[in-house]
């Protein structure tokens, strides 16, 4: 089951990074350059963030939940661009594929970074 308050929370986290990214991008050609990379790594962000607010959720739940906050983030900030006449309408596909992957592994990630801690460690 995912954690829709850390879903909600982490897709909006990435939602304003790609979409500023993407912004800046439409005037900037250094930037528009960096859209692959830097969108696929706010995605992995954005499963991070995921990771974070649902910490001690177990690791296949919080890997889902960065693979739908990075794939969501990616596909509002790609279809942003297509909207912008930035990217072909293809990217919309390709591009939310490989965010999806990266906010999955950036859920695998934070589900080691911030699991919960266990009750009488020392």
């Amino acid at each position: 089951m995912l954690n829709a308050r850390a879903l909600i929370l982490a897709t909006a986290v990435g939602t304003v990074l790609q979409v500023g990214m993407v912004v800046a991008g439409h005037s900037n050609k250094s930037i528009a350059d960096l859209f692959a990379v830097g969108g696929m790594g706010f995605s992995l962000l954005a499963g991070l963030a995921y990771a974070m607010w649902a910490r001690g959720a177990p690791t296949f739940s919080v890997v889902l939940g960065g693979l739908a906050a990075g794939a969501i983030c990616a596909l509002i900030g790609i279809f942003v661009s297509y909207m912008l006449k930035d990217v072909p309408a293809t990217l919309l596909v390709l591009g939310t594929a490989s965010s999806a992957v990266t906010g999955a592994l950036g859920g695998w990630i934070g589900s080691l970074l911030f699991h919960a801690p266990t009750i009488g460690a020392s």
